[in-house]
């Protein structure tokens, strides 16, 4: 079978390679899965540099590249109640290939039927819900959301729109391709655009309000000075850092606001779903399939194109979630 694979650590831009390498078999709790998509993240990228904690390491002397996707469960091994054919996503390991053998308790049943580029990115919108809920943010007050862009930010807008929370999209630069108010920003702060300190320009959004929570996927001097605009008691979540740069912040900023700042970590990055999960996971699926959820998908790649893929994915956020197509 085709796989897109790496034999040391580095850049993705240098170390992937396609190659034919052999079916995985499958053993006693696991599904072989005939991939049908599979959606290139920020956090692929991560595992390929070898810069996740234990257990989210590469295994060499070759590793599979991508950790989420959606396929077809072909074959199952003892004790699994999955039937083949049914549509599955997952995040686990090996996901950028033509078949892979998962865990059947890490597979999550999809609809059948349900649209597969949807279906090989269930990590984002997950993540987007979490993101949403960690920030404790009600309806009526004001979120922002820096990397405005990025896939995960569309979907928290969309799902804050629902709620009736307020979001500010906080981009370098605005893209005419791309109308954020249309996904359920309320307003959207230009960096390259700005005439005014971020804080006064929060301020004048909010008329004074200020901001109960901020998603942050970018670092650098923004996310202090977002910080400081926090309201009392306000939440920081910290989902990435796209950029090089540090902030830097008192104590008094933290302490006299009563503000905290606290990590995401992906829900199922190393531990598979419960059935306690099960619900929310419905829900999830359920908005994230509808037709009136927008998902911006910048480009469907055979796996032969991955350096493209990557590319984009890295360089071109506005053109919304690349995605492998087997």
């Amino acid at each position: 079978m085709k796989a897109i694979v790496f034999d040391e650590i580095g850049s993705p831009r240098d170390v992937l390679y396609l190659d034919d390498i052999p079916v995985p078999q499958v053993s006693d709790g696991e599904a072989l899965v005939r991939m049908v998509s599979a959606s290139v993240n920020p956090g692929d990228f991560l595992f390929i540099q070898n810069l996740y904690p234990e257990p989210k390491k590469p295994h060499f002397p070759r590793q599979t590249a991508g950790n989420h996707g959606a396929g077809i469960v072909e074959a199952v091994g003892a004790n699994v109640m999955l039937e083949p054919g049914t549509l599955v996503a997952f995040s686990y390991y090996n996901s950028w290939a033509e078949y892979s053998v998962v865990p059947a308790e890490w597979l999550i049943p999809l609809p059948a039927g349900y649209p597969i580029e949807r279906a090989g990115q269930l990590v984002n919108p997950i993540t987007a819900w979490d993101l949403l809920a960690d920030s404790r943010v009600q309806p009526g007050q004001w979120l922002a959301v820096t990397a405005g862009y990025s896939s995960i930010s569309t979907m928290v807008m969309q799902f804050a729109q629902r709620r009736g929370i307020n979001v500010i999209a906080i981009v370098r630069r605005r893209h005419q391709s791309l109308d954020l108010k249309e996904l359920g920003a309320a307003a959207v702060l230009d960096l390259s655009d700005l005439k005014t300190g971020i804080r006064d320009a929060v301020i004048e959004i909010t008329g004074s309000a200020g901001l109960s929570g901020v998603i942050d996927h970018v670092g650098g001097p923004v996310s202090g000075e977002l910080i400081r605009t926090l309201a009392l008691g306000g939440q920081m979540v910290i989902n990435g850092g796209m950029s090089a740069e540090r902030f830097e912040l008192h104590n008094f900023d933290v302490l006299l606001s009563s503000v905290e700042i606290r990590a995401n970590i992906y829900r199922y990055f190393s531990s598979p779903p419960v059935e306690a999960d099960r619900p929310v996971l419905r829900e999830i699926i359920d908005i994230f399939g509808q037709p009136g959820f927008h998902v911006p998908v910048g480009g469907i790649h055979p796996l032969a194109e991955f350096k493209l893929a990557v590319t984009n994915s890295l360089d071109r956020a506005d053109l919304g979630k690349q995605m492998f197509r087997m």
